[in-house]
């Protein structure tokens, strides 16, 4: 399996080149060269295999068995999934307080890595979803999700599934996309908050940018430039480069872009979208835990809203899953404003009590050239430990 870039004009690379990169040396993302197309005996064979062996089997189709053997392939997927959900907060870490939002922190990442030369020295990688490998590993949750949400695998056709999607940069919504393209039969709902970008691009086709980006309770939303679009829209122009690349570099120079009737058109019968205020995520907060004794994070809340919008319409439904991002414990704030009390645990009590470590990055200062400078001066100090006795 090889990867290109979605703009085109980067070198193909393995699944070791894509795993071990950021953004493409030309600005793009990496993405398939193909996607491989999944038969009915195939889904019916994965619909019975533990969320571990789907991750493998879903894991083979896109690495080579040169590459990573097949027996191999449990543990280095276990591998990347831990990487992705894990941080190690030890003296690896170097941690920066940003005096800006994501978006302006992604422009400094994106600079990093297009000197390859600077990439390579370094042995740089994203573990965002600007990374192919964690998008991959989101696929795999489409799957699994549909297979729980299937009552049964041997009607004809399949049944369909809504997954509720809630997402900021849409890796998560990339990775159900893709999952549809190699015949997932699920439909896919886009949930986001005020910061509604991706909202107004299904809906409208218009990827453009508000004033600014709106805090809310659900942070890791609050986005306005939701990078993973990127994949969509180069999956859903017929893997077209070059008119990825056109859309691209027309909405990082004006801030401003409508889409084409024709790849709009296409997205709109793949996805829909709902925007959530912070009031509808501190309802459906507090009905979840009203109703199931279970915290929702903000982001998950966003997901659940949808969901019970659309049960208070006694409107007939699919089978419906909600993903759920992340865990009630990193978000106390939300979960008082839901009138609830946060019972965080033990592991994330304990760390009120380490030193905090940060470098601010503030307005005035070069972001790019601070983290050019403690790359280099971490790869200096690891070198240096790497040969004591």
């Amino acid at each position: 399996m090889w990867y290109t870039s979605t703009r085109g004009m980067a070198p193909q690379v393995d699944f070791e080149g894509a795993l071990f990169s950021g953004y493409a040396p030309d600005g793009g993302l990496y993405v398939p060269e193909e996607l491989p197309q999944l038969d009915r005996d195939t889904l019916h064979h994965w619909s019975k295999l533990s969320y571990p062996s789907l991750v493998k089997e879903l894991c083979s189709l896109f690495i080579g068995p040169k590459l990573i053997p097949r027996a191999e392939l449990h543990g280095h997927c276990s591998k990347i999934q831990e990487l992705q959900m894990t941080t190690v907060v030890k003296d690896n870490v170097h941690v920066f307080g940003v005096e800006g939002n994501s978006d302006e922190l992604d422009e400094p990442i994106k600079d990093v890595f297009a000197d390859v030369a600077f990439v390579k020295k370094h042995n740089l990688m994203s573990l965002n979803s600007i990374n192919w490998s964690r998008v991959l590993v989101q696929i795999a949750h489409h799957f699994f999700a549909y297979f729980q949400c299937t009552p049964s695998m041997d009607t004809h056709p399949l049944p369909l599934v809504e997954v509720v999607v809630p997402t900021g940069a849409a890796g998560n919504l990339a990775a159900g996309c893709i999952a549809q393209k190699m015949g997932l039969p699920i439909r896919l709902v886009v949930g986001v908050n005020h910061n509604d970008i991706i909202h107004r691009t299904i809906q409208q086709g218009d990827f453009s940018l508000s004033e600014a980006v709106t805090p809310t309770l659900a942070s890791a939303m609050d986005i306005q430039v939701p990078y993973n679009m990127e994949r969509i829209f180069w999956l859903y122009s017929g893997c077209n480069s070059q008119v990825t690349r056109s859309l691209m570099e027309k909405f990082e120079s004006t801030h401003t872009l409508l889409l084409p009737k024709e790849l709009h058109s296409k997205l709109l019968e793949a996805v829909t979208s709902e925007s959530v205020s912070d009031e509808a995520i501190t309802r459906a907060m507090a009905r979840c835990w009203e109703e199931n004794q279970y915290q929702l994070c903000p982001h998950s809340a966003v997901a659940v809203s949808y969901h019970y919008q659309q049960t208070d319409r006694q409107q007939p439904s699919v089978p419906r899953c909600c993903l759920a991002p992340a865990s009630a414990a990193k978000f106390p704030e939300a979960v008082l404003a839901a009138g609830l009390s946060p019972s965080p645990p033990a592991e994330i009590l304990a760390l009120e009590h380490k030193e905090t470590r940060c470098t601010p990055m503030r307005r005035e200062d070069n972001w790019t050239q601070m983290l050019r400078d403690t790359i280099e001066a971490l790869s200096q100090r690891w070198k240096g430990q790497a040969v004591m006795p």
